[in-house]
């Protein structure tokens, strides 16, 4: 299978179209290293393809959900022995990236980066851009057009009302940034027109943790008339303080202690429902831009890990498509403890997209502040674990994947 698949690639193999350089067509790079081959789509149309090289035993390539981050012509390792990595396109500041080699047997050969043949690196270089995604995966995976209710759309209705509040919060690990955070009871400000020429969304969804549940709990005691002080997430004496005014005015033991119970009583009390059980974040140019709650059913099934990207809106409708795959992830067994996941998700099902997505449900305000932001080449990644060390500063949602052995 390997072998037919291997020739069905050679067979394919084109030079880069003479658009790819410098249009706006939102192209995506799938490597698989099973296959040792790099596929470049174009939706679902394939557009070049190549062998490739990645990592040998002891320096395996990571899988998962990647974008170009830095592009050098000329470059040199700062880890082997400034070996030449020509064409350098970096996927990840810790150090891989896709590159120029003289080296590119059918076998993986690299310290973990993906090896190009010279040619070929030189013309994809030519063929991409900053934020460009690149999908590793173990098997091959092919991009599918997807259409669900829950996916984003830039015709929805724009939002009218008052401002959204906005609420500073510490977003990943190693940016200072500041971000937003959606409340679901006030809409945004509708955008302007300068937002339709803006750089494409990256979404990202996931389950949300207790620091993102504990930042709402200060913020909806602080509207409850108990100062939390600043919602960041992290509890000290003024959150324990509030707390425990918030028990004492509801007839509550005042303990001061953060319980499910406890947050069920200050969300309902604040009209909020039930606390929401994932998260919706959004970056933009490899800056964090806002997120919100979002409801996620069945939360004892795993999600999954799935990416989509939306492109070819139609002038006359207003309407895009969404391209996607599923990559196999497999989460250890003390994560799915902490998630609550007692369910495997089923990423070899036909409908294991589409079923991820039905369940996802997004507050009316915040599809419509994506609505008015959503640009060609936006992107949606979906996994039950958060995102990890790699995404920080200047990253889009970076997801690594963890492979079944056997």
């Amino acid at each position: 299978m390997r072998f037919t698949l291997r020739l069905v690639l050679a067979a394919l193999a084109v030079s880069p179209p003479a658009f790819a350089a410098g249009t706006k067509t939102p192209l995506q790079i799938v490597v698989s290293i099973e296959q040792q081959s790099l596929v470049v789509y174009d939706g679902d149309a394939v557009i070049a393809t190549s062998k490739i090289s990645t990592g040998k035993p002891g320096h395996r390539t990571p899988t998962g959900i990647f974008s170009i981050l830095e592009k050098r012509r000329h470059h040199e390792s700062n880890i082997y022995s400034d070996a030449p990595m020509p064409f350098m396109q970096r996927l990840t500041w810790s150090g891989i990236a896709l590159h120029g080699s003289n080296h590119v047997p059918d076998y993986p050969a690299s310290h973990g980066c993906v090896r190009l043949p010279g040619k070929f690196a030189a013309a994809l270089y030519k063929m991409t851009a900053h934020g460009m995604h690149v999908l590793i995966s173990e098997r091959q995976v092919t991009p599918v057009e997807v259409s669900s209710a829950m996916l984003f759309q830039p015709h929805q209705s724009r939002p009218q009302g008052p401002a959204l509040t906005d609420v500073p919060l510490r977003p990943a690990i190693g940016d200072d940034s500041t971000v937003e955070v959606a409340m679901t009871e006030r809409r945004p400000p509708p955008p302007t027109a300068a937002d339709e020429e803006k750089a494409p969304l990256r979404i990202l969804v996931t389950r949300r943790g207790m620091r993102e549940t504990l930042r709402d709990l200060q913020t909806l005691l602080a509207t409850l008339g108990h100062d939390a002080g600043l919602p960041d997430g992290f509890s000290g004496p003024a959150t324990i303080a509030a707390i425990r005014a918030f028990q004492t005015k509801e007839g509550l033991p005042a303990d001061g202690k953060i319980t499910p119970e406890l947050i069920e009583a200050v969300f309902r009390k604040a009209g909020r429902g039930s606390p929401p059980n994932g998260v919706l974040r959004v970056r933009r140019e490899f800056q964090p831009l806002f997120e919100a709650g979002v409801t996620i059913a069945a939360p004892e099934t795993a999600l999954g890990t799935h990416f989509l990207q939306f492109q070819d809106i139609d002038a006359e409708t207003g309407t895009g498509k969404w391209f996607g795959v599923t990559l196999q992830n497999e989460l250890p067994k003390a994560a799915k403890q902490r998630l609550g996941i007692t369910a495997e998700a089923e990423p070899l099902a036909f409908d294991a997209l589409e079923r991820t997505l039905g369940r996802i449900t997004v507050p009316d305000d915040v599809r419509e502040r994506i609505a008015g932001l959503l640009a060609n080449g936006s992107s949606l990644s979906i996994t039950d674990a958060d995102t990890g060390l790699e995404t920080g500063e200047g990253t889009d949602f970076v997801t690594i994947t963890r492979t079944p052995r056997g």
